[in-house]
């Protein structure tokens, strides 16, 4: 069995360090991309279905696809980087991920108070789409330890 996790402990701290191997980290990366990709096009099926927004170039499946595969890869990238370098990254990337979350939400906000086009629902929607692939992306990177050697 391969191991995609180990842990060590620090003798002199006493803090244990998860280590993730780079098929570790693919693997959940790839879960995320998965994850986000598609469950915005639900959404964005769901919403486009409702009739609730005017029609809008960024409510549209290739941008919201390509969008939320470039911010799941953005947090693999992150979660990677994190995981060879601090000690708890689970709990460090959930506290990137929320602060990327709410800075997220600056452009589609100036965007709302600049182009009259963009209606609250608009805004909204496009608010919840970042919601769903943060939710995707730090639940597929941080769903805890794949294998553990016996």
């Amino acid at each position: 069995m391969s191991t995609t996790v180990s842990e060590s402990l620090d003798s002199t701290t006493g803090v244990t360090t998860a280590r993730f191997t780079t098929t570790a980290i693919v693997r959940r990366g790839a879960l995320a991309l998965l994850l986000s990709a598609a469950a915005n096009a639900l959404l964005l099926a769901a919403i486009l279905a409702s009739g609730a927004v005017p029609p809008f170039m960024a409510l549209a499946y290739g941008p919201v696809i390509f969008v939320s595969l470039l911010g799941a890869l953005g947090a693999t990238v992150v979660y990677a980087l994190l995981a060879r370098r601090v000690t708890d990254p689970d709990r460090t990337f959930v506290r990137v991920a929320a602060v990327a979350l709410l800075l997220s939400f600056a452009p589609n906000v100036a965007l709302y108070l600049s182009d009259p086009a963009v209606t609250l629902g608009v805004l909204l929607s496009l608010a919840s789409m970042h919601v769903v692939a943060a939710v995707a992306s730090v639940g597929a990177l941080t769903r805890g330890r794949d294998t553990v050697a016996p």
